[in-house]
């Protein structure tokens, strides 16, 4: 169950208060008469289940309200209502996606900030670190520290919902972040092995718990794309819980940390390797993300049939009721 809570101005108020309570899930409506000094206008606070948001926040922003008003979309943790369990039972999809939510959070987590390019040069070094002293715990937690996996899934919601600004923001985050996060790692090792704290012997000698970072094969490519439905299923439902198995489940950010690694001892089978790691992780979660985002795209809109289906039924049997047959 979520509400939709809206600020809207005054001129819109009635027209926005019929929208909202012509949604098919809604549950409850509280209106606040003059609350919203800014625009001038009304509150409304609108429970509905997940099924009808996407509608009744597309209605809402053609008639204009996001415009000059603001439209926000509150989960709750926790609700006692028989209406709204009615709802929930007779949700076509209790688990629709909630396009207005995922689409906010692609645009906020694909973005170039301070934070996300130190997320990524920290798992970048830990990755190199990892490489060098042959630790798969460590190659875990460069995975689990990597903050790239939102940009490469926000490519695919771009071309699924043609966003060409998000397309254009995942990607250069993509290529800044990695690019960014590279070069540092260059320097570190540069710096490791002046000192001797890391040598050729350490790079080169056999290395059996992180060798699966250059050595690709057609389990990498079929992980990439498993892993990435999956995380695409975990963002657009509410059952997030299976979001970190995905975070290392998919060797991006340690290749990159061995590409760093190679490039400083000159291990050009490994660069090449970790390289083609990398490639096929990006290409198989990127691919994969967009099928997946289809695929929930054409459920999202067979729902949305289903729910003016049995909206229709219901104002039938309404005026069956009033009308009835002498």
């Amino acid at each position: 169950m979520l509400t939709v809570r809206v600020s809207c101005p005054s001129d819109l108020s009635q027209r926005c208060e019929q929208i909202l309570r012509a949604a098919p899930s809604l549950t409850g409506l509280a209106k606040f008469p003059g609350a919203s000094a800014d625009p001038i206008g009304d509150v409304f606070e609108a429970e509905v289940e997940r099924d009808a948001v996407n509608d009744l926040v597309g209605g809402l922003i053609e008639l204009g309200v996001a415009k000059t008003g603001s439209i926000q979309i509150v989960s709750s943790d926790a609700w006692v209502s028989e209406r709204a369990l009615k709802a929930e039972e007779t949700s076509p999809d209790a688990d629709n996606v909630v396009w207005p939510e995922v689409i906010e959070q692609a645009y906020e987590q694909s973005k170039v900030t301070p934070a996300f390019l130190a997320f990524m040069t920290m798992a970048t070094l830990l990755a190199s670190i990892a490489v060098i002293t042959d630790s798969p715990i460590l190659v875990v937690g460069a995975m689990v520290l990597g903050p790239e996996f939102m940009a490469v899934i926000a490519m695919g919601l771009a071309l699924v919902r043609k966003r060409r600004t998000l397309l254009h923001q995942a990607a250069r985050t993509l290529v800044i972040g990695f690019g960014f996060s590279v070069t540092v790692t260059v320097i570190f090792v540069a710096i490791a092995r002046a000192i001797g704290l890391a040598t050729l012997a350490d790079v080169s000698a056999e290395r059996p718990g992180v060798s699966f970072i250059y050595t690709p094969n057609v389990w990498s490519l079929l992980v990439a794309i498993i892993a990435a439905a999956a995380g695409v299923l975990a963002l657009t439902t509410s059952q997030s819980t299976g979001i970190i198995g995905v975070f290392i489940s998919v060797t991006t950010i340690p290749a990159s940390g061995n590409v760093a690694v190679g490039l400083v001892f000159a291990q050009w089978n490994q660069v090449g390797g970790s390289a083609l790691q990398l490639a096929i992780n990006l290409t198989g979660m990127a691919l994969a993300g967009w099928a997946t985002l289809a695929l929930r795209q054409r459920m999202s809109e067979r729902t949305s049939r289903q729910l003016a289906q049995n909206s229709r039924r219901r104002l039938w049997r309404r005026l069956v009721a009033r009308h009835p047959q002498p």
